[in-house]
């Protein structure tokens, strides 16, 4: 029995260096951007520029969230810009609101319309969601047009008053530029900081495989639909600032092209970094600017730049920039000095028996996949679903963990019925799960990978970021790969990878754990080591189902078969007895060698 966590000590780092250049540049142009205008002579043009690139950029902001963090295709950011804008148009203007009211008013509206889109239309995906976000966009220019009564159609609104801030009257263009700069610094550190919280860990993980998301506890449907809240709320902000600025708006400003232009200035500078979309985003409103002596074919050169850009840089201009930084100045990884244990005990009174399947059926049409089988699993054993490729084994893990939705039958959790539970809330009941294809995050390190799992809701650990962070690394540390922590999973070898994976569902602190073919594409000497990895986890009391093809490994760690064929179950009982059930043996072998033998 493992002893309780010891607390982590420091990780033995490298020597750090004075400052880190790259934040340094970015401070500096972040500093310049308001102050030069006071130091410069800089004429009324130029300012607008600049707060065109200010105000759009806090809406840009908004498509890392949703595209960069969560991966989801947003054509809509136009219409959320034009919500925040016209509530503070209107506000100011028609109903003698305060800009500050309005703005509120804006967040509120475009952050609810953001909900409400993302409720209706997230269980879509792919070009799907695309159509339906251009959709959303197209009606709302549609509606700012003719319902002339409300938003004055297409002549617009005009005379919108600025802010006054601490009884400050922000009408200078220059310190109204100033408070928008703050604005946007506040929230790209707010959408910077947010991968490293259990939301935006989520929302990553979301990106990078739905499917195992889901199946580890997070809630896939729920972290989209804030992720597309957040980005609305985001474009509603940079809206209010723009119509304040400009002290006019019309349905032109907020028209699918805008859109188009937000979606591209994410790219451009990379999505997945808040820093990336307001570097694209100072590109795209200067690089027209900068091609003007080109004159009549500057759109053209502007274009095709663009182009080129995006089609030889996909991760855009930051991630390239970054990744070249991290080659020729990256620090040294971390090395764990001490790591605590990790508890995986778990209690054995309650049923004794941990899962129990009842005539559980899966059809797809007229094809039984899996036709009315009864498994009883029992408390701390390891239990193993074997049988000939087709014969339903997968379907039926599928099936346990609510990835497919049974046809008939009933499925028993340490006695409570999960039969119609999603995948995340079987999580959250202790149920965790490997895939035969692996799974990961690949563009996450290890340990962020492990903390996804840590972070099922209901599991019995601490809360914070420094409680998960300690039971991801005693997790990686229990399968021997604490020193490959910071590791980004996807340079990591095959079999590394699988423990990875294995860690991540031991780090939800499982009761059962259902593994797919865990030695597929392992070497020897990796399955020597898994079977004793799977013997330690049997020790600690956890209950694993598992299937496999290698029947040397099922001898060595099973207490219990259940095999299948064509969906049926045909045998039940200890290895020895089973693995040499002439129904077995006819399975595997065929009718004409199994009369042979």
């Amino acid at each position: 029995m493992s002893q309780p966590p010891a607390a982590i000590s420091n990780p033995a780092l490298p020597a750090r260096p004075r400052f880190r250049f790259g934040l340094l540049v970015v401070l500096v142009l972040a500093i310049l951007l308001p102050i030069v205008p006071y130091v410069a002579k800089v004429d009324h043009y130029v300012l607008n520029i600049l707060m065109q690139a200010a105000t759009y950029g806090v809406a840009v902001l908004g498509m890392t969230v949703v595209l960069g963090y969560t991966g989801q295709i947003n054509l809509a950011q136009g219409a959320f810009f034009g919500f925040g804008a016209y509530a503070v148009a209107l506000g100011t203007v028609a109903y003698g609101l305060s800009f500050w009211v309005s703005l509120l008013l804006g967040i509120v509206i475009a952050g609810v319309a953001g909900f409400v889109l993302g409720l209706t239309t997230l269980r879509l995906g792919g070009h799907y969601l695309a159509m339906i976000t251009i959709s959303f966009q197209q009606i709302f220019d549609l509606v700012m047009v003719n319902w002339a009564d409300v938003t004055r159609g297409p002549d617009g609104v005009a005379g919108i008053q600025r802010p006054s801030l601490f009884g400050y009257e922000l009408s200078d263009d220059r310190a109204y530029l100033a408070f928008c700069a703050v604005v946007l610094y506040l929230m790209l550190f707010l959408v910077w900081r947010l991968p490293h919280t259990r939301l935006g860990r989520a929302m990553r993980a979301v990106r990078e495989n739905e499917m195992a998301a889901e199946v580890t506890g997070v809630p896939t449907l729920k972290v989209k639909v804030i992720a597309f809240t957040l980005c609305a709320a985001l474009g509603g902000v940079g809206g209010a600032l723009y119509a304040a600025g400009f002290a006019y708006v019309s349905p032109d400003n907020f028209n699918f092209r805008v859109a188009i232009d937000f979606l591209t200035m994410a790219l451009l500078g990379g999505a997945q970094s808040p820093f990336g979309s307001a570097l694209g985003t100072m590109m795209l409103i200067l690089l027209p600017e900068w091609l003007r002596f080109l004159k009549e074919i500057y759109l053209a050169a502007y274009g095709l730049a663009v182009i080129l850009i995006m089609v030889f840089m996909p991760e855009g201009i930051w991630g390239i920039a970054a990744a070249a930084w991290r080659r020729a100045f990256g620090r040294a990884q971390p090395i764990y000095a001490s790591v605590p244990p990790l508890v995986l005990d778990v209690p054995a009174q309650g049923e004794s028996t941990m899962l129990k399947l009842s005539n559980v059926s899966k059809h797809f049409g007229g094809v039984k996949a899996v036709d009315g089988i009864d498994i009883d699993v029992a408390r701390g054993t390891v239990h193993a679903l074997i049988g000939p490729n087709g014969s339903g084994k997968t379907t039926t893990l599928n099936v346990l963990n609510g990835i497919l939705r049974p046809t008939a039958g009933s499925i028993l959790l340490d006695g409570r019925d999960i039969s119609h539970a999603s995948p995340h809330a079987r999580a959250a009941q202790g149920l965790g799960r490997t895939f035969q294809n692996i799974r990961l995050f690949p563009a996450m390190s290890a340990l962020e990978n492990v903390m996804v799992g840590a972070q099922r809701e209901n599991n019995p650990i601490p809360g914070g970021d420094a409680a998960l962070r300690e039971r991801a690394l005693a997790a990686l540390a229990f399968v021997g790969l604490a020193d490959r922590a910071q590791v980004v999973v996807k340079s990591l070898p095959y079999g590394h990878q699988r423990m990875v994976e294995i860690a991540r569902a031991l780090a939800g602190h499982p009761k059962l754990l259902l593994l797919d073919e865990p030695a597929a594409g392992l070497n020897s000497t990796e399955k020597g080591e898994l079977v004793q990895l799977l013997k330690r986890l049997r020790g600690h009391g956890l209950t694993i189902f598992l299937i496999e093809h290698d029947m040397a490994l099922i001898e060595q760690v099973s207490d219990r078969i259940s095999v299948l064929n064509f969906g049926r179950k045909i045998a039940d009982g200890a290895p020895q007895e089973v693995l040499r059930h002439p129904e077995v043996v006819k399975a595997y072998l065929g009718e004409s060698a199994h009369a042979a033998a």
